[in-house]
């Protein structure tokens, strides 16, 4: 049973990949000369001196793809999802750094709360839920740490959007009139507000990717 445990925190583009796959290094036969390969890791990006490796875009790339899947949407090509991918994967890394910065933090008992209703969401118990996961090739403590980053994000969203968002009497009377008065003033204002919540973090994302330093490594062919 396919789940999809990000779509509860409404999480920006493509799900990002959970866990991490080891290097294995493969010895050559004794009877040759000996020789070992091992698979090297490169870096594909670099965000304000951190770097971005490329056995994380390719985990994060297997788990976009699951997701698609899961939501029976075809897949573009290697080359186009590897694009989108990247750049998912070096706001995200922008965003983790100047909640750091901010200090900000999710506690477990935070964590645990959210991973509840997660899996009541699914109508499941937190021991099915994991069993769930597993079935998907995926771990609960996995799944944990990219819950919390994802609580961390929607945390600093609020601190950084929050305030930028007003919506007008006028602006939700108005939208009320646009849907021919089939929703309620109550729904209309959590709409507009989305809108322009929405509308203001778009901004505010390209803000802060024009502002940090990016070495973009794929892009550049190197």
């Amino acid at each position: 049973m396919r789940i999809s445990p990000f779509a509860t925190l409404g999480a920006l583009g493509l799900a990002l990949c959970l866990g991490a796959v080891p290097l294995t290094a493969v010895a050559q036969d004794q009877d040759f000369q000996p020789v070992q390969r091992q698979s090297l890791d490169r870096i594909v990006a670099v965000v304000n001196q951190q770097a971005i490796m490329h056995s994380q875009l390719e985990e994060r790339m297997e788990q976009a793809r699951s997701q698609l899947a899961a939501q029976g949407q075809g897949l573009p090509t290697d080359a186009m999802l590897r694009e989108h991918v990247l750049e998912q994967v070096i706001l995200e890394e922008i965003q983790l750094q100047m909640a750091a910065n901010a200090g900000l933090s999710v506690d477990d008992t935070a964590l645990n709360r959210q991973m509840r209703e997660i899996a009541e969401s699914n109508n499941m118990t937190l021991d099915q839920f994991a069993d769930a996961l597993e079935a998907d090739g995926l771990t609960m403590a996995a799944v944990r740490e990219e819950i919390r980053r994802e609580m961390l994000l929607r945390e600093l969203h609020q601190r950084q959007i929050g305030g930028r968002v007003n919506v007008s009497t006028r602006e939700v009377e108005r939208f009320i009139e646009q849907q021919g008065g089939n929703v309620s003033h109550e729904q209309a204002r959590q709409m507009v507000f989305q809108r322009k919540a929405n509308e203001a973090l778009d901004a505010w994302l390209q803000e802060i990717r024009a502002e940090a330093f990016v070495d973009n490594r794929l892009a550049s062919g190197r």
